[in-house]
């Protein structure tokens, strides 16, 4: 049985769609065939960070108009084997249906070992998404808005039974505790209140090879993080590979 994994923060800006890229990246490179379902309609960004932007000839608006089917409305992405993508519509004005959107899951279920969803806002459409997922990522950084957001997303999920929900702190500074944002990332994950799944450093990588379409180099931080996350969501034990203390 695939595994459905809904990617959602508490605000905008806390990498999210690139936690969803990267993280799909390093499952795929795993060898796990991995579905990428992108539902920030009208705003889409995934095909360029997968460097697709030209191969994409259809998207999920499409499917939920009823024109095309969803194997019709995936694109392969070229970069690393066993990943593929189903781009958000341009259209910001099509419903986000959510029996559609889990019918796309389970029917790629037969296709794919891992459904990457990345969610866009908190409506009551996209929560029925996130209520369906097998695993919550929760994406924040460590400053002080985000966190509480953060936390009163997570608060709210568990109020509606969604208890498997795993932390990913993105954007770590060298210095961030200097910067006197938060104390540390044990105060992030007990502010937030989940398990962690993984620390992401601040990579100018990261930025660079999202913007371009570029695969993350294999020796620079952010590419290691991604990919020990991938493997702990694939059942490995894998150390943090940013100190927390």
């Amino acid at each position: 049985m695939s595994q459905i994994i809904a990617v959602t923060a508490g605000k905008g800006g806390t990498g999210k769609s690139t936690t969803s890229a990267n993280v799909a990246t390093g499952l795929a490179t795993l060898g796990k065939k991995t579905l990428l379902v992108e539902l920030d309609f009208g705003l889409r960004c995934l095909d360029i960070m997968l460097g697709i932007k030209d191969k994409v000839k259809h998207d999920i608006g499409e499917y939920l108009e009823g024109k095309i089917d969803i194997l019709t409305a995936t694109t392969k992405v070229d970069r690393v084997d066993n990943l593929s993508l189903v781009c958000a519509t341009r259209n910001p004005f099509i419903d986000i249906n959510p029996e559609k959107i889990m019918g796309v899951c389970e029917e790629m279920r037969e296709h794919f070992d891992y459904i990457i969803i990345d969610t866009a806002g908190v409506g009551s459409s996209v929560f029925s998404v996130i209520k369906a997922a097998d695993l919550i990522l929760m994406v924040t950084t460590p400053d002080s808005v985000c966190v509480r957001d953060g936390q009163m997303l997570s608060d709210f999920l568990y109020v509606k039974n969604c208890v498997n929900q795993r932390l990913v702190i993105n954007k770590v500074s060298p210095n961030f505790v200097q910067e006197d944002t938060v104390y540390d990332l044990d105060e992030v994950m007990d502010t937030v209140g989940i398990p962690l799944a993984g620390v992401v450093p601040e990579d100018v990588n990261i930025k660079v090879c999202g913007s371009k379409g570029q695969a993350l180099p294999p020796n620079c931080g952010g590419y290691k993080a991604y990919s020990a996350i991938a493997k702990r969501i694939d059942g490995q034990e894998v150390p943090l590979t940013i100190k927390i203390d």
